[in-house]
Order: C-alpha cells, then sequence, then structure tokens
C-alpha cells in the first residue's frame, strides 16, 4: 500500500487529491497537511468528506514524522521548491502542483517565475535536472519508478497541449499563428480571496486576464517546440467564465498542407488511440465541459474550417482534475508501476 502525504490539504488542489486517493485501490492518506485548520477535521472544512475520513489537518513538523511514499505538494509557487528536498532525503517521490519543477534549467524557471511576479532565483536548482514535466501523454517514457520529483502540468497546459500536439508533431500546422483561446472555471483561481471572486462580482461576468502574459505559455511554447523541432510562440488568452470547474479551449492553426476533415480526425484518432484518458470526436460532437466534469478525461473535438485552410480543436478538461489531481494522480500510478487508471477509470458526473 502507498502511503501518500498531502501538504495544502485545505486547498481545491488538496481536497481533491483526498477524494481521489480516498477511492484508489493501492494508496492511503498518511497525512493532510497545512498552515491553517490545524487540529480540525478535514470533514469540518468539507462537509461531503465525513464518513469517509476522520484525518484532520497538522503541521509540516508533525507531518515529518509520518512515513511516506508520495507527496503531493498542493501548494502555490515556491513552497514545493523549499520542502522537497526535505522529502525527498526521507525517501519519498514528490509530485509537486506548481510552476517549481515543471522546468529543468535555472533559466527557464526564472522566465516563468518572472511571470508571475516571483524570485527567480530557485531554492534548489540542483533538483531541476532531474524533474520530469508530469504530462503522461507525452512524457511517459520519464515517468518510471526511478523517477523522483514530478512537477505536475498547468492546467491550461494540459488542454492546449493535447488539442495542438499531434497537429504540431505531425507538421500539419504551421508554426506561427497558433492561437490558443482558452476559458476557465472560478475554482481555477482556487480559494482565493478578494471581491474580484465574490459571487455578485462573478454572476453574469466574463473577463479575459493576463494579457500581458499567462504563466501557463512558458510550457506550452516549451512543449511544442520539442515536438515541432523549432521554437515557436502562441498568442493565449485566458478568460475566466461564470461556472465553478471545467475549461474550454478553442485552438488554432493554419493548415500547412491540404488535408480534409476526416484525413485530421484520423491523425487525432491515430495519435491518441492507446490513451485511456483522451477521447476524440468530429466536429458535429455536442461535447463540452458537462461531460468531462469530475473526470480525468479530455475531451478533444476536431474541426477543419476548409474556407480558411483552419485546423480548430475544441479540447475540454475539468481544471481540477485532468488539469490538476487527476493527472497528479496518473503520474502516480506511473511512477509506482500502477496501472495508468488505478483509482482514475470512471466517467465524471452528468449533468
Amino acid at each position: 500500500m502507498i502511503n501518500a502525504k498531502i501538504i495544502g490539504a485545505c486547498g481545491y488542489g488538496g481536497v481533491g487529491m483526498t477524494e481521489l486517493l480516498l477511492r484508489h485501490p493501492e494508496a492511503r492518506i498518511a497525512a493532510l497537511v497545512d498552515i491553517e485548520n490545524i487540529g480540525s477535521p478535514l470533514a469540518d472544512l468539507y462537509p461531503h468528506l465525513a464518513g469517509f475520513t476522520d484525518l484532520c489537518i497538522v503541521d509540516a513538523e508533525s507531518a515529518a514524522a509520518e512515513p511516506a511514499d508520495v507527496v503531493f505538494m498542493a501548494t502555490p509557487d515556491g513552497v514545493g521548491m523549499r520542502l522537497a528536498p526535505a522529502e525527498l532525503e526521507r525517501g519519498a517521490k514528490v509530485i509537486d502542483y506548481s510552476g517549481d519543477f515543471r522546468f529543468n534549467t535555472p533559466e527557464a524557471y526564472a522566465d516563468y517565475a518572472s511571470r508571475i511576479g516571483r524570485d527567480t532565483r530557485h531554492a534548489a536548482p540542483d533538483l531541476l535536472p532531474h524533474s520530469t514535466y508530469g504530462l503522461p501523454e507525452l512524457h511517459r517514457a520519464s515517468l518510471t519508478p526511478a523517477t523522483a520529483v514530478v512537477g505536475n502540468p498547468g492546467c491550461f497546459a494540459v488542454s492546449c497541449l493535447l488539442g495542438l500536439a499531434p497537429a504540431v508533431r505531425d507538421g500539419l500546422v504551421e508554426t506561427e499563428g497558433l492561437v490558443c483561446d482558452c476559458k476557465t472555471g472560478v475554482s481555477g483561481a482556487g480559494k482565493k480571496p478578494g471581491p474580484a471572486f465574490h459571487y455578485p462580482a462573478r454572476y453574469d461576468q466574463m473577463n479575459a486576464y493576463k494579457l500581458g502574459g499567462h504563466q501557463h505559455v512558458c510550457e506550452i511554447e516549451r512543449e511544442l517546440g520539442l515536438l515541432a523541432g523549432a521554437e515557436l510562440r502562441v498568442t493565449f488568452t485566458a478568460q475566466v467564465v461564470p461556472v465553478c470547474r471545467g475549461i474550454l479551449s478553442t485552438l488554432y492553426g493554419r493548415l500547412a498542407r491540404p488535408a480534409s476533415p476526416g484525413e485530421v480526425l484520423a491523425l487525432y484518432r491515430a495519435f491518441y488511440e492507446n490513451e485511456p484518458f483522451v477521447r476524440v470526436f468530429p466536429d458535429d460532437a455536442a461535447v463540452g465541459t458537462a461531460h468531462v466534469r469530475g473526470s480525468n478525461t479530455c475531451a478533444l473535438v476536431i474541426s477543419v474550417d476548409t474556407r480558411t485552410r483552419t485546423l480548430r480543436v475544441v479540447s475540454c478538461i475539468d481544471n481540477l482534475v485532468k488539469g490538476q489531481a487527476g493527472s497528479a494522480l496518473q503520474n502516480m500510478n506511473l511512477l509506482f508501476g500502477l496501472p495508468e487508471t488505478a483509482g482514475l477509470d470512471q466517467p465524471g458526473a452528468y449533468p
């Protein structure tokens, strides 16, 4: 049985991982760690967990005594890099939700950190060359029992990369002029206080944000560049819409060669033929965020505008599952040699 520790257990990412681990056949929660609500049962904060777990929140010092095989850092940027070395020293594997370990060099991390206004110096730079970017559909070969540190991908990045990867790797689209138009539910901001996230401010309101540069662009451009074999840039627009959870990304690329809708659909289906969590649909499928809610599934609707020679892909994920806790658990399964679908092979909740 895998002993798992969740640091940042009181946030949406932490409770999402708790929900998943409670039904995992080969894992148990050893400790729930946070800096707030120490001594309180997690079920007091999240009553839907009553009867499923009686674990209380503990501080990091108390949790250090608990043996753990894997530590999920459901924490903001800057926390994982400070705590990971000690967890690794105790023999645990670390899966970090933030951007602390998504990049393999201090320079690449500094570019990312500058976009979010953080100190560009990494607290554990020696770990960066050994970290693995945790998107299994692109890096499964590197996610093995020998892996110790995983940088979980950003939620927007998951949606965009899965939507564009087949076309970019195949050379189907030109590498210039790629557009990622992305809409997310309010939960993507986390349990953030402030008037901009109060119900009156969010109800019946949609707005774009971080137009000067979103932090997830760094990983999107790097991963697509690796697939294309050349540096590339994307135009990325993030928007928040008045729903609780879900990401819908509409992705555009100009076709580099003539291709019919059927040919492109076949390309995508072949690329994801053996992927348990990606579903590919034709352009007449009425698929949206409600159909992936609560699941680790990414749904892709493939469309070709033959008039303008434009590929259009609509990519839908649950930002809190495939965009966060679900991907992290998928990574854990691979790191421990378990079936990749363990604890995740189920549909979402509809409607």
